[in-house]
């Protein structure tokens, strides 16, 4: 097959306003897929948690947006633009002069992307707050972690997965709609909306009252036993997540559970005591003991593993989920294209500043 020259995304050009959390994570993402994105910081640095792996595959340029020359090549900068990303708390754009009216009048065409927590309104649009408190007003937080308390999820859940991926999926749309309809707009995308949206599976098992609002009470929240995980003996542990009856079947088979009780497994009074037998199992040998024994089958299971350990191990190595830029390991781009593959580059800094950027785009123009 023989591959399109350029990423999925090449001749999309995109200005990012420096921030932190899911803003610049959609942006690598866009970056990723060969948009041509800027990345403007302001003096000084605007995040100090992101430096080798979010804010890769673009250059990062230095603007003061209180100097009025600035502002004005940030402008002639949106002028050219397809999209723009901004994840300041509402109001603060439109102070600076940017905000979605005059960006909009002199670029009519432009995605005028937003990301914040709680959104452009409503009564907490203007209140600080963070992934964990985003994702605790919309039912999601409450059913992770053990029983006796709620556990944040790192902070993939509302962040990265109701934030940047659907701030990242909002750009796009308004992308193609701009170019039929030849109108931009603006892309509300608040981490309270999207991780909202992420809950629409368990909100399709309450309406059949099939989930219970308690942890550990449920199919996938580490109730049943069947899916969740185990200790073993050197410590470390291992994911089960034989769902269906031929992959718990199986898991019986290769652990060699012929006892009764291991046919009441869609019995929830009986799990309690289920689980109880199979830790007792699994501390019987290390991880890798059961990695030989159990990887690779149709019982779904896997090793857990440390960040630092996942880029070895024999199945992401051989689809190279990992690259290493700059001497730093990190994850590769996702998804794939067969004909336009994705690329990520080092994160860099533009020395000629916005008019090198400007000039460029000018002469591609």
């Amino acid at each position: 097959m023989t591959q399109v020259s350029g990423g999925a995304l090449a001749g999309v050009r995109i200005v990012e306003f420096a921030g932190i959390g899911p803003g610049p994570f959609a942006a690598m993402l866009l970056a990723d897929m060969d948009a041509e994105v800027v990345r403007l910081d302001r003096p000084g640095g605007s995040d100090g948690w992101s430096r080798n792996v979010v804010t890769r595959s673009r250059p990062t340029v230095v603007v003061d947006l209180k100097k009025d020359q600035d502002k004005a090549a940030v402008l002639d900068l949106l002028d050219r633009a397809d999209a723009l990303i901004e994840g300041f708390r509402p109001g603060v754009m439109e102070r600076l002069g940017l905000g979605p009216e005059p960006v909009l009048q002199r670029n009519p065409r432009l995605v005028y992307g937003r990301m914040t927590g709680w959104g452009q309104t409503g009564p907490l649009a203007a209140a600080a707050g963070h992934d964990i408190n985003y994702i605790a007003v919309t039912g999601a937080l409450a059913g992770i972690g053990p029983a006796d308390r709620p556990r944040a999820p790192l902070n993939l859940v509302g962040d990265y997965g109701g934030g940047a991926l659907y701030l990242a999926l909002g750009i796009l749309a308004g992308i193609i709609s701009a170019r039929r309809t030849g109108r931009g707009q603006v892309v509300d995308a608040a981490i309270c909306d999207g991780t909202a949206s992420l809950m629409a599976m368990f909100a399709d098992l309450a309406s059949q009252g099939r989930w219970r609002e308690a942890r550990e009470a449920n199919l996938l929240d580490g109730g049943a036993p069947f899916y969740r995980t185990f200790a073993c003996a050197d410590g470390g542990h291992v994911a089960i997540g034989a769902l269906e009856p031929q992959f718990w079947d199986l898991l019986c088979r290769k652990l060699g559970l012929d006892d009764p009780l291991f046919r009441e497994r869609d019995d929830p009074a009986r799990w309690p005591e289920i689980h109880s037998r199979l830790e007792e199992i699994f501390r019987s040998r290390t991880r890798d003991e059961w990695c030989g024994l159990l990887e690779g089958t149709d019982v779904c299971f896997a090793p857990v593993l440390a960040l630092s350990e996942a880029p070895s191990h024999a199945h992401l190595a051989a689809r190279e989920s990992f690259v290493t830029l700059d001497g730093v390991s990190q994850p590769a781009p996702a998804p794939r294209f067969s004909e336009t593959p994705s690329t990520p580059r080092p994160a860099t800094q533009e020395p000629g500043g916005l008019a090198a950027v400007l000039a460029a785009w000018n002469r591609s123009a």
